[in-house]
């Protein structure tokens, strides 16, 4: 019962996948607008809006920007070891101070955090790492350079797959 109760909160009906994917297409679009295209009620789509944001599948409608437009055309991802006894907050709270620092994740592995950054040169990461590592509770960097984006960041697919994998239930 339980898990079922899991896989109903965590699934998508073809419903939801269109209007995900129809708001990720036109994010300006209106509520009135989706639900005439998506061919039912106003009510629905707003019902149906509401449930995804609390459900935290919906985050945002914010503009997505390109740190590259802006004039940061070096990314890097930077593994980092940290002291124990600092805490991954203690750390993580610093580099939040770091406006380069696009997103960090605590991992697994051979670091405790990676870190996805952006600089505008190659000399200016040396600048961007050097803050990173100023904090006491850094013990080591180490730093891989993007050369070219294959795939960007993307949800779309996962909103297919998880409508598919609920109708195929």
């Amino acid at each position: 019962m339980y898990a079922d109760k899991l896989v109903n909160m965590h699934s998508l009906d073809e419903l939801d996948a269109c209007l995900v994917k129809l708001l990720a297409a036109q994010p300006r679009i209106g509520v009135l607008e989706c639900s005439r295209r998506l061919g039912v009620a106003r009510g629905t789509v707003q019902a149906r809006l509401d449930k995804l944001i609390a459900r935290g599948v919906i985050r945002g409608f914010g503009p997505q920007v390109s740190p590259e437009a802006l004039g940061y055309a070096v990314t890097a991802f930077v593994t980092l070891e940290i002291k124990q006894s600092r805490g991954h907050d203690a750390v993580a709270a610093h580099l939040a101070t770091i406006p380069e620092v696009l997103e960090v994740h605590t991992i697994t592995g051979g670091g405790d955090l990676l870190c996805r950054i952006v600089a505008r040169s190659n000399a200016d990461l040396q600048r961007v790492i050097d803050g990173l590592v100023s904090y006491a509770g850094i013990v080591r960097a180490s730093t891989i350079i993007a050369l070219a984006e294959q795939i960007p960041y993307r949800v779309l697919p996962l909103v297919d797959a998880a409508a598919d994998h609920t109708s195929s239930e």
